[in-house]
């Protein structure tokens, strides 16, 4: 039997043989399974700063436009009332001259509240 070879050892062989093609393709496997997974990661990556993007252009779009529709109008009318009144007090009624100098009172606009709030 020195010369000849057992069935064991051809079946042994046969099942080392098997053993090394599974374990090749698993490894093959394995890798296409993680390119395909970085693939995905990439792609997912990419829509949620599109998505983010959209979200911040669509925000500031909303914000511009709720500006627009609540702006704020001076009351002209009430301005040139009290331009006329102090137009009747002589020199003294304008801002740049007078004894008591610049009245804070005269500079109301007739809001109360800061400018563009």
């Amino acid at each position: 039997m020195s010369g000849a070879i057992s069935l064991t050892t051809i079946a042994a062989l046969a099942g080392a043989g098997a053993a090394v093609g599974g374990t090749a393709y698993s490894i093959v496997n394995g890798q296409k399974q993680q390119g395909a997974q970085k693939k995905a990661l990439a792609a997912q990556n990419t829509a949620q700063q599109t998505a983010e993007a959209n979200a911040l252009s669509t925000e500031r779009k909303s914000e511009i436009a709720q500006n627009a529709a609540s702006q704020k109008t001076p009351n002209v009318a009430a301005i040139l009332a009290r331009a006329a009144q102090a137009g009747g007090s002589g020199l003294t009624s304008t801002m740049l001259t007078g004894p008591g100098g610049v009245s804070t009172s005269s500079l109301n606009l007739g809001k109360t509240s800061l400018l563009g709030a």
